[in-house]
Parts: structure tokens; C-alpha cells; sequence
């Protein structure tokens, strides 16, 4: 497995670079954003990881050109920077996961074996479309559209969604978006998941008469007609 290392602390770049190696991976190290966009778009990697505050080019602006590039390779950002605004904004970058430092190696490997696991049970032999009430998402063009108008969402936004509409009519807890949509455990205290579901029903509902994004109090959140 073959990973994109950008850090430009040379300790930390060590560390990480040592125990990936340890353990079977073959690491890429540089130490700017900009040698890393290029690298990142000349090879392919099954992950990318990145530090926010990079020489050259940050990451959350390395994230959103990866992605506008349409370079869907799994991205770990790593960061010290650990609120719930600052986690937002990664993964509205294009952020597949996110790393608050310090952290124990052992924790970065869970997380990196997590990102390529899901990299790999990837399909690529499908344009499934999914429908539910007057939503239809699909899967490989990324687009959502609510009578016939498209949504506008954020990767992040998408997936959240795409997993309700997978699982329609049915409570999904905190806990359960967390696991599936992220696939981390976030901390019981954090609003993390509220701050994306307000996010959806600002797309999904304002602007229509019937609501489908709903809370069910104590328990989780529902897609549903009618609640």
C-alpha cells in the first residue's frame, strides 16, 4: 500500500514515516502542498495524508483541489486544530477522516487500514441511482436533486444523506451515522453530527413544503414523509 506523507515538521514527518513503514506501507514524504498536489495528481496513492498548516499550500486548500480535480484517493488530515468548526471545515474540504494532535501511532494505523478498507470495497461497476419521495441521488455523478432541482452538497453532505437514503423510515442514532458515514467515534459531547444534519435540512427542506429530515428526541434522526 502506497501513502502520501505531507508534514513539514521533520519530527513528526519521522515518526509517522518510521511506524507507516513498520508496518507494511511504503511512504512518499514531502513537505509542502504544493509538491504534494503534484505528486498526488502524477502517481496514484491508496491514501493521502496531510497536515493543515503547510508551506506553499495549506491542506484544506490541497483537500478542495484534489477534488476539484475529481482525485477521490482517501485524505487523513492531521491538525492541532480540534474543534467542531475546525472538523467541519475539513471534511467540507474534501477530508475522508481527521487526526487531532497528538495522537498515538497505533490510533493513526486504525484510522489508515479504516480509509483503505473502505478504498478498496469500493465498487466501480455501478451508476445507481436512488430515489426516495422526490429526492434521487446518484452514486457516480454525485448529484442530488429534489423535484427535479439539483442540491447543492458538500462530500461530506452527500454521504450523510446517501446514507439516510439508504436506510429510509428508520431511526439512525448518533452513534450509527458516526460509524457508517465517518466510520470513527466521535465524542458523546460533541454536536458534530446536529451541526451536518442542520446543514442538510438547510438543502433538503427550506425551500419545499414537505419536510423529510426529521429528530426524533433522545434517540437519533429519521428520513421520513411524515414523522
Amino acid at each position: 500500500m502506497k501513502i502520501l506523507l505531507i508534514e513539514d515538521d521533520l519530527r513528526v514527518s519521522n515518526l509517522i514515516q518510521r511506524g507507516l513503514n513498520e508496518n507494511g506501507f511504503h511512504t512518499e514524504l514531502v513537505y509542502d502542498g504544493m509538491l504534494g498536489l503534484k505528486l498526488a495528481n502524477q502517481y496514484e496513492f491508496d491514501l493521502i495524508i496531510t497536515d493543515i498548516i503547510l508551506p506553499k499550500m495549506d491542506g484544506l486548500e490541497l483537500c478542495k483541489k484534489l477534488r476539484e480535480l475529481n482525485n477521490e484517493t482517501p485524505i487523513l488530515m492531521l491538525t492541532a486544530l480540534g474543534t467542531t468548526d475546525d472538523k467541519v471545515e475539513g471534511f467540507d474540504a474534501g477530508a475522508d477522516d481527521y487526526l487531532v494532535k497528538p495522537f498515538e501511532m497505533r490510533e493513526l494505523l486504525a484510522r489508515v487500514r479504516a480509509l483503505i478498507k473502505r478504498k478498496n470495497n469500493q465498487h466501480s461497476n455501478y451508476n445507481v441511482i436512488i430515489k426516495y419521495d422526490t429526492i434521487e441521488l446518484n452514486t457516480q455523478t454525485k448529484i442530488v436533486k429534489r423535484e427535479g432541482r439539483e442540491l447543492s452538497l458538500t462530500p461530506k453532505e452527500f454521504k450523510l444523506f446517501e446514507f439516510m437514503l439508504l436506510n429510509p423510515e428508520r431511526v439512525l442514532m448518533r452513534s450509527e451515522i458516526s460509524e457508517k458515514v465517518w466510520e470513527t467515534h466521535f465524542d458523546t459531547g460533541t454536536n458534530f453530527i446536529d451541526v451536518y444534519i442542520n446543514y442538510l435540512r438547510k438543502k433538503v427542506d427550506k425551500d419545499f413544503d414537505t419536510k423529510l429530515i426529521h429528530t426524533k428526541p433522545g434517540m437519533g434522526f429519521i428520513l421520513k414523509r411524515e414523522l
